[in-house]
């Protein structure tokens, strides 16, 4: 592993730690309308990004053509505030674990999908990383009752995060990652504020307490401007397929610190399912390989692609990984 792809994977690891992390505060975020909280905290972290996207950038999104602005606009809704409104309604009818492990397959989804998109076959080593990675983020979670329902929105989760990491592989070139951050955030605040008014009517947003405020700054200003763009940083560096390992760490982030806050207890499956996922990282990344196919591997894997996430409003990320937790 040289020394990009290093800078590249510890990217990713920050950015899936953070998303996992944030947990904690998102409990406090539970009874704020959803809709509103994803409008206050993309609309905030599009602020915050835009002075860094960097002098050119109105010229760049003046170059994109509509089919770009399309893919722009599905990311935000499937993964972004798509995402949140499946593991909502899953939840309805299926425990948070639920759709907690099946997002726990995206890597495997990933790590396959994308070679066919590019015409080349799956790699061997990043598809047992990546199988080792879902296997322990259902150890770390565990099952949970559901029904019918329950199983086809947890599918419709998996898909917004399958479609997060690879509807961005094309524009990420293009934009680079902070202005690709910052115009899906735009895009995910002006989706989300439709939503709320036709889900909510007027009570989609309201004044925040002091609490809620401040976890939706740290909603804002840390997991999504900090996580967005290290998130795209590192994909650039190890490309897609390997970034999405990293999403494993979101549960394992999620179950360390749920003990702070009383929400959950660090086990011996949390123990297990976190070596599991550190083993399927290390595995696909190309950390255990010394040589140029680790290397070379990474960089054909393309540049692109996160947990809930995510990308997730915190309140949804929250529920959906309450037992011991997913990304968004």
């Amino acid at each position: 592993m040289n020394a990009t792809t290093a800078r590249g994977a510890l990217l990713a690891a920050l950015a899936c730690v953070l998303v996992g992390g944030s947990f904690t505060a998102n409990s406090v975020l539970g009874h704020y309308p959803y809709a509103g909280g994803q409008f206050l905290r993309y609309g905030a972290a599009c602020l915050l990004l835009a002075p860094l996207a960097g002098a050119d950038a109105a010229g760049r999104l003046r170059a994109l053509t509509a089919r770009q602005w399309v893919r722009l606009a599905a990311l935000a809704a499937s993964g972004m505030v798509g995402f949140n409104l499946a593991v909502i309604a899953a939840e309805r009818s299926a425990e948070p674990a639920v759709p907690g492990v099946l997002v726990g397959c995206a890597p495997v989804i990933v790590a396959v999908l994308v070679p066919l998109l590019a015409g080349r076959r799956p790699r061997r080593r990043v598809l047992y990383g990546a199988s080792l990675v879902a296997l322990g983020a259902f150890t770390v979670q565990g099952w949970g009752r559901t029904d019918a329902a329950g199983l086809a929105f947890s599918g419709c989760a998996l898909a917004g995060e399958v479609g997060f990491a690879v509807l961005a592989v094309p524009v990420l070139r293009v934009l680079g990652p902070r202005l690709l951050s910052a115009t899906v955030c735009g895009l995910a605040a002006a989706e989300s504020a439709v939503v709320g008014l036709l889900l909510d009517g007027t009570a989609w947003l309201r004044r925040p307490d002091g609490v809620e405020a401040a976890a939706l700054v740290w909603q804002a200003a840390v997991v999504t401007v900090v996580g967005f763009v290290c998130w795209y940083m590192g994909m650039q560096r190890i490309g897609v397929e390997r970034a999405t390992l990293f999403s494993g760490l979101i549960p394992v982030a999620a179950a360390c610190t749920a003990p702070l806050v009383g929400t959950g207890a660090y086990g011996p499956a949390q123990a297990v399912g976190s070596a599991l996922v550190g083993a399927g990282v290390a595995l696909g990344s190309g950390a255990l390989t010394r040589g140029a196919d680790g290397v070379s591997g990474c960089r054909r894997g393309g540049r692109g692609r996160p947990a809930p996430g995510r990308r997730s409003s915190g309140s949804a990320r929250s529920r959906a990984a309450a037992p011991a937790a997913p990304w968004g």
